[in-house]
């Protein structure tokens, strides 16, 4: 009955039918941790491994989500938010370059034989492009630019169906605390950008960790797992954010420009229209001016209404806690080979508060998650996996992983570098499963 009641009041919100959602769960109790170990396929193919860091060269200062990508291949990685990066190359890649790029920034290609595996350093030069005053090839509105670019994804992007490899994190943290690690490695079965056919998604390898002390008796699960941000791919799933209905509720407007590659990219701000009630989007376009390519995506919701809000993201909570989010906020960047484009990364952040009834102070947890393509190849035979086998868009990934295993769980398999906080409570967890040994 209440399942039904919450459906039925999303349905009548008609702005929030297009909200990307983040369903939180929460529910009493603290369940007994179980460290399982997941049996581990072994790993044959030998690689190599590069870490460090990506930095601007005037400042030093870290740049985040930089696109690493071996020349000539689909291999990739991106770096974290401390701007570190770990790349594994296989042994039997013909490529010897890398090449690293940053929105904003001149890409530079690095030999790898010029790498050492630990501490490199890669500094990236500012480009600074000032808008130009006229260019025949835009259209006057920027909002008619960004319907001409949806309007053309069907020229610029991948129309091959592919099986993309990725990697996925999904964290939560109460304050600055990591309470919360999942991780896995899942293939992505990229149907045509044309295609309303939705991509299936098949888990190859996963862990987890929680330290349920930390959560104020709660169980905190994010429903939805690697589809959180796979939806954020903009191009391919457009009605979560701008329908046909809904993109006439926004402004749009030329900010500045930028280039990537040498391209012009035009910076394109949107926010919801003065009149519109139920809260939408905020946030920039990266729009390639000769292509019509949609390179980039930043965002986040207005949250106008806390109680619609949290009707919408939270599916289950204590009657005694005030669950309410205070950020949403959305990430999705492309990369492009041999003229098309695909998606390559992105995130999504969830932040909100718990007000107990008779506590003096609340608390304030986030939620975020990550995918990064490492890999991809043309799905010539159309395969997919079995409808058993594949990933719903309602799991959660914590229920679905095993447990930490040792270092070398990935293999040779690329992984986005954890952030120091999070690499400290893998070593942590190791730690206390030692013990436990």
């Amino acid at each position: 009955m209440k399942k039904n009641l919450i459906k039925k009041s999303m349905l009548d919100l008609r702005h929030y039918r297009r909200i990307l959602l983040l369903a939180i769960v929460l529910s009493v109790g603290i369940p007994i941790q179980n460290y399982a170990f997941q049996d581990v396929m072994a790993q044959n193919e030998e690689y190599t491994s590069y870490k460090g860091e990506i930095v601007d060269s005037e400042t030093n200062k870290p740049l985040v989500f930089a696109s690493l990508t071996l020349v000539g291949t689909n291999i990739s990685t991106v770096t974290n938010t401390e701007g570190g990066f770990l790349l594994k190359v296989p042994a039997n890649t013909e490529s010897t370059t890398l090449e690293v790029s940053f929105l904003g920034y001149r890409s530079k290609t690095v030999p790898l034989s010029s790498l050492t595996q630990e501490k490199n350093r890669i500094g990236l030069d500012v480009l600074v492009t000032e808008l130009p005053e006229v260019n025949i090839s835009v259209p006057r509105e920027a909002v008619n630019l960004v319907k001409e670019t949806l309007r053309k994804k069907g020229e610029n992007y991948l129309q091959d169906p592919s099986v993309m490899t990725a990697f996925y994190r999904e964290t939560i943290k109460k304050r600055r605390r990591n309470v919360s690690l999942s991780e896995a490695v899942v293939s992505i079965f990229k149907t045509p950008y044309t295609s309303s056919r939705r991509d299936a998604v098949q888990m190859f390898k996963s862990r987890k960790s929680t330290d349920y002390s930390k959560l104020d008796t709660l169980v905190l699960k994010l429903q939805g797992g690697p589809f959180n941000a796979l939806y954020v791919d903009v191009m391919k799933y457009p009605e979560y954010i701008f329908s046909e209905e809904s993109i006439d509720d926004y402004d749009f407007r030329f900010d500045r420009s930028t280039r990537i590659n040498d391209r012009l990219i035009y910076v394109i701000s949107f926010n919801q229209k003065d009149n519109i009630l139920d809260p939408l989007y905020r946030g920039e376009l990266f729009i390639d001016v000769e292509k019509k390519v949609l390179t980039s995506a930043i965002y986040s919701l207005n949250i106008t209404d806390r109680d619609k809000a949290s009707r919408l993201f939270v599916r289950k909570k204590p009657r005694n806690a005030d669950v309410y989010p205070v950020e949403v906020a959305y990430r999705v960047d492309y990369r492009e080979k041999n003229g098309r484009w695909y998606y390559g990364y992105s995130n999504a952040l969830l932040e909100f508060k718990i007000n107990w009834d008779k506590k003096l102070f609340n608390s304030v947890y986030s939620m975020t998650c990550e995918m990064a393509v490492t890999d991809w190849e043309k799905n010539s035979d159309l395969s997919e996996p079995r409808y058993r086998d594949r990933l719903k868009s309602t799991m959660i990934l914590s229920d679905e992983a095993s447990g930490f295993s040792d270092p070398d769980f990935w293999g040779e398999y690329n992984i986005i570098e954890p952030e120091k906080s999070i690499e400290s409570a893998i070593k942590k967890i190791q730690r206390q499963l030692r013990k436990q040994g």
